[in-house]
């Protein structure tokens, strides 16, 4: 058999043909099977024999046979094809089923951990047969060269590859408890922060603006005795009185309430960041995905603040 490119490149279309012929024992047969003329049927099977350069049915004008290549090559051809028919036919119908699998990255602490969770809970309870893997990690996706299907994400928007959906705008605040600024003092301007303990994440220049509007924004470079990614830890520090955080509303208007952190400014304020619902340009979307979206979009943004 030759190995040559043509034969790697032997039209898909060809070989469905001679898979017919060889079926239905006949060339009439095989055309009114696939719907074409007994010529064209004709032309297709000698064009395969030409590229693979090997006679694959012998042919009278009374019957036909196959060669013994030709019955090898058929035997190997119709399991192949019947293996394509089968995924073509799980892949045309895997978008229209409430099944399957999802995968979604979000940021962590209590947006992912409790917003996003909670909806994810309910989503999964309503649809059983859906698998969804909801990961944390706190590096910046890439979803267009990731396996991930949905991206939750704060802060602005760039990649224009991708649909972004605003959920709406995270309150960020800054906190500390009483008892730290009883013992450290309390403060009047952000610049203040560089003298004292600030419990941080991966961000160490906080940038405030004047809620008057009058005076201009100040950007501060703060440091601490604690660094960390998780928004709980930093919150528990703050509520054990190790420093001033500086975290979302949701997770320190309970302590605020109960008199257990105190708002550090009030003459200063944290821009409000907006969270955003990524994914794919893809009008060939999975009904799965279609209604995960859907859900999200009913069930956190009335949690957040909005414009």
């Amino acid at each position: 058999m030759s190995t040559n490119n043509d034969s790697l490149s032997t039209n898909l279309q060809d070989i469905r043909a001679f898979v017919a012929i060889a079926e239905a024992g006949s060339f009439s047969k095989a055309a009114d099977k696939l719907n074409t003329s007994r010529a064209h049927m004709s032309r297709q099977l000698s064009q395969l024999e030409a590229r693979l350069g090997i006679q694959l049915i012998i042919r009278t004008t009374r019957s036909q046979r196959l060669t013994h290549a030709g019955e090898a090559f058929f035997m190997r051809c119709q399991a192949a094809l019947m293996q394509i028919d089968d995924a073509i036919s799980h892949a045309s119908t895997d978008g229209d089923l409430m099944k399957g699998s999802i995968a979604v990255n979000c940021v962590g602490g209590i947006i992912g951990e409790t917003l996003v969770g909670n909806a994810i809970h309910q989503f999964c309870a309503e649809h059983p047969d859906i698998h969804i893997e909801l990961d944390f990690s706190s590096e910046r996706v890439d979803l267009v060269q990731s396996r991930f299907d949905l991206v939750l994400r704060m802060g602005a928007l760039e990649d224009s590859r991708l649909i972004g959906r605003e959920m709406g705008e995270i309150r960020i605040g800054t906190y500390a408890s009483p008892s730290y600024l009883n013992r450290r003092g309390r403060l009047s301007h952000p610049s203040q922060l560089k003298d004292h303990h600030c419990l941080t994440g991966s961000v160490t220049k906080w940038k405030y603006v004047p809620a008057n509007k009058m005076d201009k924004s100040i950007e501060v470079e703060v440091s601490g005795n604690l660094q960390c990614k998780n928004g709980h830890v930093l919150y528990q520090s703050a509520l054990k009185g190790n420093g001033i955080c500086r975290l979302p509303d949701l997770y320190c208007q309970e302590a605020v309430s109960e008199g257990r952190l105190e708002s550090v400014f009030e003459d200063w304020k944290v821009d409000k960041v907006p969270l955003y619902l990524l994914y794919h340009r893809d009008r060939h979307q999975p009904v799965r995905l279609k209604a995960l979206i859907q859900f999200l979009m009913a069930e956190i943004p009335p949690q957040l603040v909005k414009k």
